[in-house]
């Protein structure tokens, strides 16, 4: 690479660039815009009821109303595509923050930024566990990569600096030794690259071009959604045909039956609906967001309110993972403060502990080690480094010092497995052991390191288990359990969620956080190796009792998720490495950590948290539950709503009377139950009780018998206060046009009323002190509106109402009010009695 770009590319070059070749990203399935979102509301049923009744009226002779309904058409038009736009921006929010990040080198200086802001010439670092953002050439560092995305190769291929003439071969053709993909995975190095294609250019762009034919599949809750509407529509239809026929057939006018019947099939479409659960999936995932909870896929919410298992990583999310070195232990010293260790045994173990780190990580053990020790005087270098594996849980470092000299082997790791790579004695081996199950019962996180010579000249083995280590001694470090874990914990656990830690740390030190955290009163702790040694029968049984597991591998939380899932159990799950990708898929709700996770983690997920905190998987937890409640809640008065809008729509046909509803009417009533659906129940605030109740089973339905059962009955007594309101009402002698006032401002009383009373789960008087903002500028533009159509000649003849008596008002205004109370409050004492 040219020295001349070792600082990377500047601001403005950067710039000029994207401007030039456009964001990197993948060829996306097409965004609605403007146009298209027209064409999807002009093509909803209610508009086009709309358009059909304002033909009928400019038939009838009737061009006023006809005029009222084309305004009405362009408001419904109008308030659906903020509604539209509004869950737009939201899905475009969560878009931007779940866009892949780089480590970028721009103006001398290594910075995150998202991935889609790279351009070609920027130097990007990659290392383990990322996925590269982009095509580029490697020019500095060793990787290895899996290409098997894009190759079907499941063997990693090695890609090196400085190799121009050097060549491979894949199926795309012939290509240089350093060339790296967008799309694949780093599993093993790190190095720097210069970005060489971006976006649609790359190889993975050319496939990506398919992605516009993909569809996703529909969530439980969207099919069951599906079912409610196709019922409604089949009963609207129904109705509408009937109406027509009756009424046509009865009073042989043919025009206005085709008005009646579009007035009622209007009152049955329930197309608030799809609009409930796209904004309120939407917006419940950019309010989760803003609580550092990143929601991937939307079927994590409607999971999370069933969540009965939450199994979570010990190291960053239950503690702080600010790691301090705070003991040191070796043969000849008990366990003391490193600062205090002047002893030659302890000076070795530190420089042995040190050369054992990975300099350039941020791993928070490696930096502990590294800010606790004094680099050596004398230069050394690296010839060759054998990371962490799940076979062989210990880092190994081969260091030159010259020529001659033996290499120096430096070896840190689990005490169990570094003992055994030493071989020690019996007597020796228990002598450690109990040493470092001292310091793990006093909350540590217990390493070992030892150390070996090799001959310079002798080929260094595959694995460490090729070298004959030396003991060294043991080194504690403290990671604090964070603040808000036991508070959180015991959240979790009084909503029923079931907490279960796992570590790859010693048994003791799980016990001791697991203390602190107030994780579980079982005081048995599971090794990973011993349980997956047990049957499958053996290991759910320790799946259902074990609460802590310690020592713990990726290929360990893959089988407790399936034996956890295989009992019935709605499992979220933590993972921050490329292993624990399996578990994370497999597990009902993945959550990979954002801050210290790999990209393959992230990617895996169906939620990422963007702080790494065990406190934001429970406030997620709670989210999901008021999110999916809410959409409850609007559902059930979606229902209700419903049902006294069609009877008065039926109800001039079965008392011979003059038609109440016209579709006039009902544009006014669906800007009311639209903005309740999509504002009002969406920013209602979770009930008290939300976190003291057990989960809803993962096979409950939202809307099932019984609560269909109760939202229709809801609905029918609120048509009884209407329809006394109307038969007082023409009994009392006031014209037609004064008694469908009064019965129409009796609705719409109803429908707030309703409003309120599912707004707190079906209590009116809980819903009355419990302020929602969205309600009151409902209710006031409702109320102002009603008024104005009651009292003023010019909105009440566009209506077909005369003004009605204050006195005839005010009943009509307080007979829904005073009826739904009424049967609330006999429905609460009866349940008390119960």
């Amino acid at each position: 690479m040219p020295d001349a770009h070792s600082a990377g590319l500047c601001a403005s070059e950067a710039a000029m660039r994207l401007h030039r070749d456009g964001p990197n990203l993948l060829p996306q399935p097409d965004r609605r815009g403007w146009p298209r979102m027209v064409l999807d509301v002009v093509r909803e049923p209610m508009l086009l009821l709309l358009v059909a009744a304002a033909v009928l009226y400019l038939l009838l002779g009737d061009a006023r109303d006809a005029a009222i309904l084309g305004a009405s058409v362009l408001l419904v038009i109008a308030l659906t595509l903020y509604q539209e736009l509004r869950s737009e921006r939201a899905l475009q929010a969560l878009r931007d923050l779940s866009s892949p990040r780089a480590r970028v080198l721009r103006d001398g200086v290594e910075r995150m930024m998202p991935a889609r802001d790279l351009v070609v010439g920027d130097r990007i670092s990659v290392t383990e566990g990322d996925r590269v953002p982009a095509d580029a050439r490697v020019v500095d560092g060793e990787l290895e990569l899996d290409e098997s995305l894009l190759t079907g190769e499941s063997m990693p291929v090695r890609r090196i600096a400085d190799t121009d003439d050097a060549q491979s071969t894949d199926r795309s053709g012939t290509i240089h030794a350093d060339t790296i993909r967008a799309g694949t995975l780093v599993v093993r190095g790190h190095g720097m690259a210069e970005v060489t294609a971006t976006g649609a250019n790359t190889e993975m762009g050319n496939i990506g071009a398919s992605l516009r034919t993909l569809h996703t599949e529909r969530t439980p809750l969207q099919r069951e959604m599906r079912r409610v509407v196709a019922l409604f529509a089949m009963i609207g239809i129904a109705s509408c045909v009937l109406m027509i026929v009756l009424y046509g057939w009865l009073r042989d006018d043919w025009l206005q039956a085709l008005l009646a019947g579009i007035t009622l099939a209007m009152s049955n479409i329930p197309e608030e609906f799809p609009v409930v659960l796209t904004v309120f999936l939407a917006l419940g995932g950019w309010r989760m967001a803003r609580q550092r909870v990143l929601v991937r896929r939307p079927p994590a919410i409607e999971a999370l309110g069933a969540v009965t298992v939450l199994c979570t990583d010990k190291t960053g999310t239950l503690t702080e993972n600010r790691m301090a070195l705070q003991e040191i232990t070796t043969t000849h010293r008990a366990a003391t403060a490193p600062g205090d260790a002047h002893d030659d045994a302890s000076r070795v173990l530190l420089r042995c502990a040190r050369l054992a780190s990975a300099h350039a990580t941020h791993d928070p053990m490696d930096r502990a080690i590294l800010d606790a020790t004094v680099s050596d005087a004398i230069p050394i270098v690296c010839v060759r480094r054998y990371p962490l594996s799940s076979a062989l849980p210990v880092y190994t470092n081969a260091w030159r010092i010259d020529e001659t000299s033996p290499l120096l082997i430096a070896a840190k790791g689990a005490p169990e497995t570094v003992a055994m790579l030493c071989s020690l004695e019996p007597e020796a081996l228990a002598d450690v052991m109990a040493q470092a199950s001292a310091m793990a019962q006093r909350g540590l996180r217990v390493i070992a390191a030892a150390e070996a010579d090799w001959p310079h000249d002798t080929a260094l083995p595959d694995d460490a288990r090729g070298f004959r280590l030396r003991w060294r001694g043991l080194l504690g470090f403290a990671d604090p359990l964070r603040a808000a874990v036991p508070d959180a914990v015991a959240e979790a656990r009084a909503a029923g969620v079931r907490v279960v830690m796992l570590t790859g740390d010693h048994p003791d030190t799980a016990r001791n956080i697991a203390a602190q955290a107030g994780l579980s009163e079982r005081p048995r702790v599971g090794l990973g190796l011993e349980l997956m040694a047990l049957d499958d029968k053996a290991f759910a049984a320790a799946a259902n009792e074990i609460d802590v597991f310690a020592r713990v591998r990726p290929e360990h939380k893959l089988r407790l998720v399936e034996a956890l899932k295989a009992q019935g159990a709605v499992v979220a799950m933590t993972g921050d490495g490329v292993n624990d990708a399996p578990a994370l898929m497999a597990a009902h709700v993945g959550v990979a950590m954002g801050a210290r996770g790999t990209d393959v983690a992230r990617e895996a997920s169906s939620i990422v948290l963007l702080d790494d905190d065990f406190a934001s998987i429970v406030r997620a937890v709670r989210m999901g539950r008021t999110i999916y409640d809410n959409i409850r809640r609007a559902a059930r008065y979606i229902i209700a709503v419903h049902v006294p809008i069609t009877g008065l729509a039926l109800l001039p046909l079965l008392l011979d009377a003059p038609l109440i509803l016209l579709p006039l009417h009902i544009v006014f009533l669906e800007m009311i139950v639209d903005p309740a659906c999509s504002f009002v129940f969406e920013r209602e605030p979770p009930a008290k009780n939300i976190m003291r109740r057990p989960p809803r089973a993962p096979d409950a339905r939202m809307i099932d018998v019984a609560t269909f059962a109760g939202s229709v009955g809801h609905g029918l007594i609120a048509f009884a206060a209407v329809l006394g309101v109307y038969l007082l009402a023409g009994r009392s002698g006031l014209h037609t046009s004064q008694q469908g006032a009064l019965a129409f401002t009796a609705l719409v009383i109803g429908n707030l009323t309703l409003i309120v009373s599912y707004r707190s789960g079906g209590s009116l008087w809980q819903a009355l002190r419990q302020p929602n903002p969205a309600f009151a500028i409902v209710s006031a533009l409702t109320l102002a509106l009603l008024i104005a159509i009651n009292l003023l000649p010019g909105p009440g003849a566009w209506f077909g109402f005369a003004p009605p008596s204050l006195s005839w008002l005010s009943l009509a205004m307080t007979t829904p009010v005073a009826v739904l109370l009424a049967v609330d409050l006999i429905a609460r004492r009866f349940m008390r009695r119960i």
